[in-house]
């Protein structure tokens, strides 16, 4: 599995670019510095000016312009900076001045950085997942970032993110789908979420439909979208339920989820419930369920 070729200099020059507009002359100084020493491969300058930025470059929001979105996507297909922030880039700038020729020694020098990263630190490199060298040498770190308890960390790999849709396989995919509602984040900011639908998740997130019903906690109208196209008998019976008896959204939802199941059942249970026209995106879901 891999994604579309990363356009290291572009990224660079996009990175150069909008921290020239938003530092301070002392620490665009500062940094250019340290990303020299960086780049004659000195791991311990790197570890230590990776650690300061923060201090150096503060922390404001890079409010990037439409045209500036448009830039990304064409330096990497699937970038999406919208949110990030200045000492974010700024981190991954010093990433991508380190020399990458060799692939095991540059994983482990970025090894070290998640290891000793702190809340802010990880989010920066875990968002930058997309825009590293040698994308498949990070599957194992994306895989094990699901795991945290840290939920904005979780959030950097999990949204706006194309890094785990192109790179991670199925169980690892299902895993991430799955945590994004245990932990109560929406799914429609996840990158690729229909193109990696599965029937092997779609069941996982049936029995955990199931699990929050006996215990009498609500269940994502969301979790549906990944459920409809591979719905059964079984299946269709509890879409029929929720069609039937949830709240709006949640038969909105229903509804949705139908009208991407192929099988001929589900189209009697939308012209049964006079809901075969729904106008409703799983975005507008989204946005009504949180």
């Amino acid at each position: 599995m891999s994604g579309p070729t990363v356009a290291t200099a572009q990224v660079v020059a996009l990175f150069e670019e909008w921290l020239s507009e938003r530092l301070t002359g002392e620490a665009w100084t500062w940094l250019r510095d340290r990303g020299a020493a960086a780049a004659q491969g000195d791991r311990k300058s790197l570890y230590l000016s990776f650690g300061l930025v923060a201090r150096k470059t503060g922390k404001a929001d890079l409010h990037l312009s439409a045209a500036d979105i448009v830039r990304a996507e064409r330096a990497r297909p699937g970038w999406q900076p919208g949110g990030w922030t200045v000492d974010q880039i700024a981190r991954l700038w010093l990433v991508l001045q380190y020399p990458s020729d060799d692939v095991r020694e540059y994983v482990h020098t970025l090894d070290q950085l998640f290891a000793a990263g702190e809340v802010h630190e990880l989010v920066a490199l875990y968002q930058g997942l997309p825009l590293l060298p040698h994308q498949p040498a990070f599957r194992l770190r994306c895989a094990e970032g699901i795991r945290t308890n840290m939920k904005a960390v979780f959030c950097a790999i999990a949204h706006r993110n194309p890094y785990p849709s192109e790179q991670l396989d199925d169980d690892q995919w299902n895993q991430l789908v799955l945590k994004c509602l245990f932990v109560g984040v929406p799914l429609d900011p996840v990158v690729g979420l229909d193109a990696r639908a599965n029937s092997k998740l779609a069941r996982m997130l049936v029995d955990f439909a199931h699990e929050r019903w006996a215990a009498k906690r609500p269940v994502s109208p969301e979790l549906w979208r990944c459920v409809g196209p591979f719905a059964d008998e079984t299946v269709l019976d509890d879409l029929h339920r929720v069609l039937s008896t949830g709240s709006a959204v949640e038969r909105q939802a229903a509804a949705l989820a139908l009208r991407s199941c192929p099988q001929p059942r589900a189209a009697s249970l939308l012209r049964a419930a006079g809901a075969e026209q729904v106008a409703t995106t799983w975005s507008e879901i989204a946005a009504q369920s949180g």
